[in-house]
């Protein structure tokens, strides 16, 4: 008789988290039907089975792009249970931080669905000036010269002192400094939009912008936004205030729009670029059970959306959508260049085998070091600030077929996607590449991930 084949090929294992308990448990990494699971293990819930990624190629090409970490200036805890529960930054993390997140505020003026924070009206808690410059001070002791920092909260529009803030920020020597907002005070508060105008260059708007459809903004955010949206882009176009569309996308709500909203995004002078975030299970968000094997209601893959992206109508192609080699498992990024209204994308312009060299984790050239040095600046997350216009141009000049030079941010178009780990994706390697951080008055910096799901409820 026949030995029997196991219906998956097995290719790896991992550990990840309990969906019940979050527990750290072993999890196989499982091929099967075309798709990439994590089965996990819990002594006392069970075996657990949740989809990763819908594209084996994809995934395996993730770990082509790896690259060495960048340490910290400095880590503030040290080992003593084992990642996650050393954070943050233990000196067993592999990556600083890239782009350092501040919470500076607990209030919302909206309450949406899908908060990871669980902010909302009432909820106050704007941390004070003190407070402030402690999180600053322990940020400068880790990264000397922090390449983004991404004011956030809460809605950080509502804190009586944002441009003391942004202000003291921008005298520091942080290269990119981003306000994360919803929009609705840049809509209609022309004297803070002024205020803002006035930190460029080196400043950028992070602005919510979830879908076109009434519909959705509903479902995603609790009313409908598209009037709000529209006069704040208004608003920044008139200032050509530098502004990143952020996307959360939910399954069967957005993720038909992902191509349109790319069109849609080209058409703003002071766009530079849209960022889709698969919707996480952290704060209010809450996934309900799905009858698909593996997966929940309303959460999508990186991979799904990076599919989606490449076979809309827009032009990134597979080629143009790559790992970015600072955390390549959970962030994928596509350069353009704009101009008069239409995108060239640049990156499927790079020949892989003039990128990387068999399948390594470092990344060699096999043409210049001038080349390799060029690519490593643009690919990583410093991707929002005036510094990729200057590393693409430094990179086209390497690459002398390609016809380039003389661009400005202004001429940079971007598609980026985030994946913030959950209880579902989350991945021990993975997490210890993180590279997106919170800071905290506590003088510790913890990674996105584990952050939202061990430390935010714990904060003092």
């Amino acid at each position: 008789m026949a030995n029997k084949a196991r219906p998956y090929l097995f290719y790896g294992q991992t550990q990840s988290l309990c969906e019940v308990c979050l527990a750290v448990v072993p999890a196989k990494i499982i091929f099967q039907q075309g798709n990439v699971y994590y089965q996990k293990r819990c002594l006392e819930h069970g075996v657990q089975k949740t989809l990763v990624s819908t594209d084996i190629a994809y995934f395996k090409r993730c770990k082509e792009y790896l690259k060495p970490g960048d340490m910290p200036g400095k880590f503030q805890t040290a080992i003593q249970h084992g990642c996650p529960h050393d954070c943050g930054l233990c000196p067993d993390h592999e990556q600083h931080s890239c782009l350092a997140l501040f919470d500076i505020i607990d209030e919302c003026n909206m309450y949406c669905p899908v908060c990871f924070a669980n902010s909302a009206p009432g909820k106050g808690n704007p941390r004070s000036l003190e407070d402030i410059e402690k999180m600053l001070q322990t940020l400068l002791a880790s990264e000397q010269e922090p390449d983004l920092v991404q004011v956030s909260g809460g809605e950080p529009t509502l804190h009586p002192h944002l441009l003391t803030i942004l202000r003291r920020l921008k005298a520091s020597p942080i290269r990119h400094l981003m306000l994360n907002t919803n929009g609705i005070r840049i809509a209609r508060d022309p004297e803070l939009v002024a205020g803002l105008a006035s930190l460029m260059p080196g400043f950028e708007v992070y602005l919510q912008f979830d879908s076109l459809k009434a519909s959705a903004l509903q479902n995603i955010r609790g009313q409908d936004m598209r009037n709000i949206r529209i006069k704040a882009l208004e608003n920044l176009e008139r200032h050509n205030i530098s502004t990143t569309l952020v996307c959360v996308i939910r399954k069967g709500v957005n993720d038909d729009e992902i191509g349109e909203l790319i069109q849609f995004a080209q058409q703003w002078r002071c766009v530079r670029g849209v960022t889709f975030q698969p919707v996480q299970d952290a704060g209010r968000n809450e996934m309900d059970a799905d009858t698909a094997e593996g997966n929940r209601g309303g959460r999508i893959t990186l991979s799904e959306i990076r599919t989606r992206i490449i076979e809309a109508d827009n032009p990134f192609g597979d080629a143009d959508m790559i790992p970015l080699p600072c955390h390549p498992e959970n962030i994928a990024i596509g350069y353009g260049i704009k101009s008069a209204g239409t995108i060239v994308p640049v990156t499927g312009l790079l020949p892989r085998e003039e990128l990387l060299q068999g399948v390594t984790n470092t990344i060699t050239f096999e043409k210049s070091a001038g080349l390799r040095e060029a690519f490593l600046k643009l690919f990583s997350l410093d991707m929002c600030s005036e510094k990729t216009a200057e590393n693409l141009n430094t990179l086209l000049c390497c690459l002398p077929r390609i016809q380039g030079g003389g661009l400005t941010y202004e001429n940079v178009f971007r598609v980026v996607i985030i994946a913030f780990m959950d209880k579902y994706s989350f991945d021990i390697g993975s997490v210890k590449r993180s590279c997106i951080h919170f800071v905290e008055p506590d003088g510790k910096i913890y990674p996105f991930d584990t952050w939202n799901l061990f430390y935010r409820d714990k904060r003092p």
